[in-house]
């Protein structure tokens, strides 16, 4: 996108930074500016790449069809430390990415290091059962989902969910991508 974390940075209110490096996730990322990444990810390599819905986060997260089945409490295992960075052992900072245990889809981090913007908006799950739903079609907030690395253990469940508005850029919010079929 011809930007590194510092300019990302010098866009929002915060001063710090909170780990740097080419290994490191970005992060001060707002919600429009992970669109437009998947938008030019797309035209650069003819493939259609997007924001992953949050039923689309959260499968992949727990591992696919074996984490469903495990039913894991953190993407990849019962017990957070493995598989996730958090306040308990981040050290007050995002970590290098593929430093801890992948889960059953080979994937790293989705519990903890960083909240993932999800596409959807928020709103309240159904109590119906359903397959790969999504959010409502309008409204003013989206998903993140994940956790961070200065949120407790519970926060960084793989079930867990927040919301803010597509405009919010802070150290805590950056995203992942879905390459489309």
């Amino acid at each position: 996108m011809g930007t590194d974390i510092r300019q990302q940075r010098d866009k929002s209110v915060y001063p710090s930074l909170y780990g740097e490096g080419s290994n490191y996730p970005m992060y001060y990322v707002n919600y429009d500016e992970a669109k437009e990444f998947c938008r030019r990810l797309s035209e650069r390599t003819g493939r259609s790449y997007t924001l992953p819905t949050e039923a689309q986060w959260e499968y992949a997260a727990r591992g696919g069809r074996d984490g469903v089945r495990d039913n894991y409490t953190y993407s990849g295992s019962n017990s957070i430390g493995p598989v996730a960075w958090y306040d308990g052992n981040s050290g007050d900072s995002t970590n290098p990415v593929g430093r801890k245990s992948p889960n059953q889809l080979g994937l790293y981090d989705m519990s903890g290091n960083l909240w993932e913007w999800c596409l959807d908006y928020y709103g309240s799950y159904s109590s119906s059962s359903q397959t790969n739903p999504t959010g409502p079609s309008s409204g003013d907030y989206r998903v993140l989902r994940g956790g961070s690395w200065f949120n407790f253990e519970s926060r960084c469940r793989v079930t867990n969910r927040d919301v803010n508005y597509p405009s919010c850029r802070d150290y805590s919010l950056g995203f992942r991508v879905v390459c489309l079929p």
